[in-house]
């Protein structure tokens, strides 16, 4: 395995991925998007475990500069703006996509996006957006649609993960995505883990209080569920 920082530029500004490689001639990409707190080693630690499957992983960053929170308040300071337009976090992420694709080695038909927390959202945003991808994997995100923005169809097939413990994903943003994925006639599968809370995969979460509880049943099952989404999106068609 070969990893690596990948610089690319969006109107200007620099923003820092963190690429790891399989040892193959050529490959599916994984892109990983980060939770609030930005392009940290927990995504990067994502992305060579999915190289040691034989994927490009790649840690994208959403905020530029390789950019880490150290509060709750500089985390959010960070996200909420692209919370609040949607259009922006499309086209950050959609740069992201388009420099996978220049990665020597990637196979330009098999591309597939996961997400935790934020990056959860930021994953299902990018199949929103319309992209050639052929799966989209979002583990405890945010699951609400942008509007009228997200109009287009979806091609890639879509898995959410979802604590029922979660307080920052209620009913409504529950009821909005199966509204969704079943208008846009989406391959789509949601998968409720019953006892656990927000952030169940982060073994860093550790937060009652806050919601966010680290769960090692649903950090495990939802990691062979995702193991298993894969080689069927990424399977010759």
């Amino acid at each position: 395995m070969k990893t690596q920082v990948i610089d690319y530029h969006i109107r200007e500004a620099s923003y820092l991925g963190y690429a790891a490689l399989p040892e193959k001639k050529k490959f599916p990409a994984v892109i990983v998007a980060h939770t609030w707190a930005g392009r940290d080693r927990f995504v990067d630690d994502k992305a060579e475990m999915l190289a040691s499957m034989g994927y490009l992983g790649f840690a994208l960053d959403m905020y530029g500069d390789g950019f880490i929170g150290s509060s709750n308040d500089e985390n959010s300071s960070r996200m909420q703006p692209l919370l609040d337009d949607r259009k922006e976090l499309a086209l950050r992420v959609s740069a992201a996509y388009e420099r996978v694709k220049e990665i020597s080695g990637v196979d330009h038909s098999k591309i597939a996006i996961i997400g935790y927390c934020f990056g959860g959202l930021v994953a299902l945003d990018l199949a929103r957006a319309g992209v050639d991808l052929r799966g989209s994997a979002s583990f405890h995100g945010f699951l609400n649609c942008p509007g009228e923005e997200a109009s287009k169809p979806i091609s890639a097939k879509v898995l959410a993960m979802h604590g029922m413990q979660d307080p920052m994903v209620g009913d409504d943003q529950l009821e909005s995505f199966y509204r969704e994925m079943t208008e846009k006639n989406v391959d789509w599968q949601l998968h409720i883990y019953g006892t656990s809370m927000h952030a169940f995969t982060n073994p860093m979460a550790d937060s009652p209080d806050f919601g966010a509880v680290y769960s090692k049943e649903a950090d495990r099952r939802s990691w062979v569920l995702l193991t298993d989404f894969l080689e069927e999106v990424f399977a010759d068609q």
